[in-house]
C-alpha cells in the first residue's frame, strides 16, 4: 500500500492568482446556471471544455465550477451521469497541485452521498485520495482527511486500506499541527475511526522509526 509522506503543509508561498479565481469551492461561489440551457447542458459543457481545453488556467476555473456544483446533491443525478466523479478521480494524479485542490475538493463534497461514496470505493479512488495527504496545499490536505472520514463512515462497507497503519500514522501527525483545522478534523479521525489498538500499534511503529520525519517531495533520503 502507498505510505504517505506526511508534513504538515505550508500555504504562505503558494502562488498567486488572478482576482476572482476560485480558491476553494464554496456555495457563496456557486456558478450560475444559463436557464436557456438548463443544468445538465451547462454541465456537459463543462465537462466537454475541461476535455478539450489546453489552457491550464480554464481546466483550473472549469474544475472549479465543477466542484462548486458538487455541493448541491441535486447535481450528484447529473454529476454521475456526466462520469464528474472519474473526472475528478482522474485530476488527482496531475502535476498541477490547483487542478488536485478542486478534484479532491469536489469529491469530499460529493462523498457524503451513498452512491457516489460506493463509486469512489468501488473504482479505485481510495489510494489516490490517500496520496493527496501528501500535499503541501493546505485545502488539498483538509479536503483529503474529510473526505477519508466520509468514505470511513458506517455503512461503507469493509475498506481497510482507509485505516491502514501508514494512514493512521499520518493522522496521528497531524492530530500534533499546529494548524487548528487539520489537528481538529486528524484527531476526529483518530477518535471516531481507529479502535484503541490501532492507536497503541502506530504510536509504538512511530516510536521506533523515522516514519514521521517529514522528507521533502522532489529529494529522496541520503544514503549513509
Amino acid at each position: 500500500m502507498f505510505t504517505p509522506n506526511c508534513y504538515e503543509p505550508h500555504l504562505p508561498h503558494s502562488p498567486a492568482r488572478p482576482p476572482g479565481f476560485l480558491r476553494r469551492p464554496t456555495m457563496a461561489q456557486k456558478p450560475k446556471v444559463d436557464p436557456h440551457v438548463g443544468r445538465l447542458g451547462y454541465l456537459q459543457a463543462l465537462v466537454t471544455e475541461f476535455q478539450e481545453t489546453e489552457s491550464q488556467d480554464a481546466k483550473e476555473q472549469v474544475l472549479a465550477n465543477l466542484a462548486n456544483f458538487a455541493y448541491d446533491p441535486s447535481n450528484y443525478q447529473y454529476l454521475r451521469q456526466l462520469q464528474v466523479l472519474d473526472l475528478f478521480l482522474d485530476s488527482l494524479s496531475e502535476e498541477n497541485e490547483t487542478l488536485v485542490e478542486f478534484a479532491i475538493g469536489g469529491l469530499c463534497n460529493l462523498c457524503s452521498d451513498r452512491a457516489n461514496k460506493e463509486h469512489i470505493l468501488q473504482t479505485g479512488g481510495v489510494p489516490l485520495i490517500i496520496n493527496c495527504l501528501s500535499s503541501p496545499n493546505e485545502e488539498t490536505v483538509l479536503s483529503a482527511v474529510t473526505t477519508i472520514m466520509y468514505l470511513s463512515s458506517p455503512g461503507s462497507g469493509s475498506h481497510p486500506e482507509l485505516t491502514a497503519m501508514p494512514v493512521v500514522q499520518c493522522m496521528l501527525r497531524f492530530s500534533l499541527s499546529a494548524n487548528a483545522r487539520l489537528r481538529n478534523l486528524a484527531q476526529i479521525f483518530l477518535e471516531d475511526f481507529c479502535s484503541p489498538g490501532q492507536l497503541a500499534e502506530a504510536r509504538s511503529w512511530r516510536a521506533h522509526s523515522a516514519l514521521g520525519i517529514p522528507l521533502p517531495r522532489t529529494e529522496a533520503p541520503q544514503q549513509p
